[in-house]
């Protein structure tokens, strides 16, 4: 259902370089590129302020785009500069006090565990870290039999940065919605190579990135915010765009989630990261899911016959992120030899995912990650030269 070669042609770079990094940051494919170029060319022209009016409808469309692709409404989506500022701006935002509990999990990510650690020192909350299964995601029935009174926010990462888990997001907002408690979701790795649908899944709050699986450019994200709960967040920071100044001493927020975006911000990026969401649904998030999964477990099967290496990746559910680590050989040394045969991959050391990794005695990872464009060619490639690394 996906017409691999008509992809591959709308992403020029694949002749040059076997990239297996899309869960750093994926090729753009051309029409995003275009529409980048094409603000960055106005703005060179006639100026910044007088390129963003020539912009008006793609700015506007970035609402509606995102709105389909995660079935939300349009005043339910914000664009941020980055991933993590939009979880931020949700999270910094809640009213937590001494007593309360938030609970997260060992996949989560190191910015927002960080962030988690600062405001329980703020503010005098409890972090609770449910465990996982026997496959590495997280307990529900634990998850359920956790929630206390003073439970306030459950706060995990879809898919983690350092391997291919899929946690069960959906059967986790049953459990919030069955205690009443609010559910932010980190998808930043999971938008892009995922059908997310944030009814189904039933979180109050979701973040993510332009640049990795949405193939969108660098420099952009995206918060979803329930309208239901949007009077439960205080921005931890507002401007003239997310709030209008209605009296010497008062003021009143943006409607909708726009009360968490800045004035000034990168608009070619908007208007990329819009062309990008528009490309991927013309694609089928359903369509790219499907070749996405499976790519990546002929990538597991063939890598772990290789004498030496070892695959890491947790869960029931897996998507496009392979970990692997080689024998007598530093994940980063594996990367660097790749590098040189002009491969690209990642790595994911303890410090961006410690709950994890720790306990599993990992210091690093060698992270390759696969997307819909990518090939079985590529992979019988990928997997001689991981066996020569």
């Amino acid at each position: 259902m996906i017409d691999i070669e008509k992809l591959r042609l709308d992403t020029s770079s694949c002749e040059k370089v076997l990239h297996f990094n899309n869960a750093g940051s994926s090729l753009m494919p051309t029409p995003v590129f275009d529409a980048l170029q094409r603000v960055l060319r106005d703005e060179n022209e006639v100026g910044g302020y007088e390129a963003e009016r020539r912009a008006q409808e793609d700015i506007q469309a970035f609402y509606s785009e995102f709105a389909a692709l995660l079935n939300a409404e349009p005043d339910e989506i914000a664009f941020v500069e980055n991933a993590t500022r939009a979880w931020d701006m949700a999270f910094y935002g809640l009213y937590l006090e001494p007593g309360d509990r938030v609970i997260t999990h060992g996949s989560e990510y190191a910015s927002n565990y960080l962030a988690l650690l600062q405001q329980s020192r703020r503010l005098g909350f409890e972090i609770d870290v449910v465990p996982s299964d026997e496959s590495g995601q997280i307990d529900v029935e634990a998850l359920d039999e956790m929630i206390g009174p003073r439970t306030k926010l459950i706060a995990i990462t879809h898919v983690p940065t350092q391997g291919g888990l899929v946690n069960p997001a959906a059967e986790v907002g049953k459990v919030a919605r069955k205690h009443g408690v609010l559910y932010l979701l980190d998808a930043c790795q999971s938008v892009g190579q995922i059908d997310v649908n944030v009814a189904e899944i039933g979180c109050d709050i979701l973040s993510g990135t332009g640049r990795k699986f949405l193939r969108g450019p660098r420099g952009t994200g995206f918060l979803y915010v329930r309208k239901s709960i949007l009077d439960q967040i205080d921005p931890p920071f507002i401007d003239l765009l997310s709030a209008k100044w209605t009296g010497a001493n008062s003021f009143e927020f943006a409607k909708g989630a726009k009360r968490f975006e800045n004035w000034e911000s990168y608009v070619a990026g908007r208007v990329g990261l819009m062309e990008a969401v528009r490309y991927a649904r013309k694609v089928g998030l359903a369509n790219i899911e499907a070749r996405v999964t499976e790519l990546a477990q002929d990538l597991r099967a063939a890598l772990s016959a290789i004498e030496g290496v070892s695959v890491h990746d947790l869960g029931r559910k897996k998507c496009g992120i392979v970990t692997f680590t080689k024998d007598g050989i530093a994940p980063k040394t594996i990367a660097d030899s790749l590098r040189a045969d002009r491969i690209n991959v990642s790595v994911s050391p303890i410090t961006c995912a410690r709950l994890d990794l720790e306990p599993r005695n990992l210091e690093a990872l060698t992270r390759a990650s696969v997307h819909y464009f990518n090939t079985q060619d590529e992979i019988a490639r990928f997997v001689d030269a991981v066996r020569e690394a």
